[in-house]
């Protein structure tokens, strides 16, 4: 389902080109759940947003699905990663003055959906991820876990095949982190690609296959 072959992406910093992926190369199925880890600067996040059409590689080829998304335009991309990708973040992302209902449903709005069915999705959502007492409330209203339970309803809203998660328990306590692990290994367990990005490597050892990255590279893959 993803396909990267020979991906390197280069950026300027100053008089100096610095090789923040350099020659990757990998293929992942549906429904496998991979953890990339490495110190910082490895290259983690530059691959996730990669994967999350949200960079470009300068060489090399993506394909997803079938199709090489290299070359779609900027607006071809956009739809792509609308309707195949969910995004999980460390600082959540949920737009403040949204209530958690509203943040839920913004994906689903963007997309164009008819209002009944965004409300009928949006209710269903708030059941799974424990929050109907909490959809009236704004992001400042909610505690940390709370957070990220919408920010995970909403990357996942619109039923995307892939979910990609960078660093979603860093800025958690402990038991919310858990439990936020345990949503994102659920979905995984019915049928999503889940991909994640973390320092922790008691996360990172939860998942089946592990990918350790150093200075742009892939250093292991079991």
């Amino acid at each position: 389902m993803i396909r990267l072959d020979s991906i390197e992406r280069v950026f300027q910093v100053g008089n100096e080109n610095v090789h923040a992926l350099n020659n990757v190369s990998l293929k992942i199925t549906q429904g496998e759940y991979i953890s990339i880890m490495g110190p910082s600067g490895s290259g983690k996040s530059t691959l996730l947003n990669i994967i999350g059409l949200l960079d470009r590689p300068n060489k090399g080829f993506y394909i997803l699905d079938d199709v090489n998304t290299t070359d779609l335009s900027d607006e071809q991309q956009a739809l792509v990663r609308r309707h195949k990708i969910g995004f999980v973040f460390q600082f959540f992302h949920l737009v403040p003055r949204l209530t958690a209902s509203e943040n839920i449903e913004l994906p689903m709005i963007l997309a164009g959906m008819k209002p009944e069915k965004r409300k009928d999705r949006v209710k269903s959502a708030l059941e799974d991820f424990r929050l109907t007492d909490r959809a009236k409330h704004r992001p400042d209203q909610l505690s940390g876990g709370q957070r990220q339970r919408v920010a995970i309803a909403r990357a996942t809203i619109m039923e995307p095949p892939v979910v990609l998660a960078d660093e979603p328990t860093g800025n958690l306590d402990r038991a919310s982190g858990k439990e936020v692990i345990e949503i994102l290994e659920k979905l995984n367990k019915n049928g999503i690609i889940l991909i994640l990005v973390t320092h922790d490597p008691d996360i990172g050892n939860r998942a089946v296959r592990k990918i350790s990255m150093v200075d742009g590279k892939i250093l292991d893959d079991t």
